[in-house]
């Protein structure tokens, strides 16, 4: 993905495209190539902007889920972005869920996919194994319903992520502190049109975790994917994008 990564402040992001703004949030060993496809797609239509999310970067105190949302509550804040659409996966699920809670006036949708914030098998308690590669690998290629997914260059950047003393101690505060951020009792509170998007196959937020959010989030709809892991988006990108595209298509106009 050849797109020009942009700099205000200490902010890294990128831009693309015009209309109303698409904000997608990566989850834990995310970055913005796992949006390619639908950063290509949307921006014909959206202002499709997806910010680094300070992963290794914060002190560790504020290494956490809601450390992540203040984060981009000020990047927000910075970019005067309104009237949004707003799309996590993963653990950025889970800050955007966060978000939404805390600061709702400018958010007018949501989609969740693959999100934490109820429930989530993390990597294992043995994860992760500093240098055995072959360990990463499986354990990347579990994210996915088809392992080929889990290519190389994504093996290789998640095996630099665990070989990386301070990143691994990063990733364990962050998954701990998503473990004990349950939103159960106050996803009732999101009035936005949510969107809920799974993978039928996914085994790191099971299909029964998007249920009980469609449960929850009072005016959400709920779609499964076949044959799709933890990351629909890059796994399934032209299902995925077909969904959410009838999604905001049924929103277009002003902001109620």
């Amino acid at each position: 993905m050849n797109y020009q990564i942009r700099q205000q402040d200490k902010f890294k992001f990128i831009e693309e495209g015009e209309g109303e703004t698409l904000l997608l949030l990566h989850g834990l060993f995310g970055a913005m190539s796992n949006f390619q496809d639908l950063v290509e797609y949307f921006r014909r239509t959206h202002k499709v902007v997806v910010p680094i999310l300070p992963l290794f970067d914060l002190d560790i105190f504020h290494t956490t889920v809601s450390g992540l949302e203040k984060y981009v509550q000020r990047f927000i804040e910075a970019r005067g972005y309104t009237n949004i659409h707003l799309l996590g996966n993963s653990l950025g699920g889970h800050v955007a869920l966060i978000h939404i809670l805390k600061h709702p006036e400018k958010i007018r949708t949501l989609t969740l996919t693959g999100s934490s914030g109820l429930f989530e098998n993390g990597m294992g308690d043995s994860y992760p194994k500093r240098g055995d590669y072959e360990y990463i690998k499986t354990k990347t290629q579990l994210t996915f319903y088809d392992p080929a997914v889990a290519d190389k260059t994504l093996v290789d950047e998640v095996f630099e992520i665990t070989n990386n003393r301070i990143k691994v101690i990063k990733i364990i505060a962050l998954a701990k502190s998503a473990i004990r951020s349950n939103l159960g009792e106050e996803l009732n509170n999101i009035k936005q049109p949510t969107l809920l998007i799974w993978g039928n196959n996914d085994t790191i937020t099971p299909p029964f975790v998007g249920r009980e959010f469609n449960r929850l989030i009072p005016n959400s709809e709920l779609y499964f994917i076949d044959k799709c892991g933890h990351a629909p988006m890059m796994e399934v990108p032209a299902e995925f994008n077909v969904i959410l595209n009838q999604f905001l298509g049924k929103m277009k106009g002003p902001a109620n």
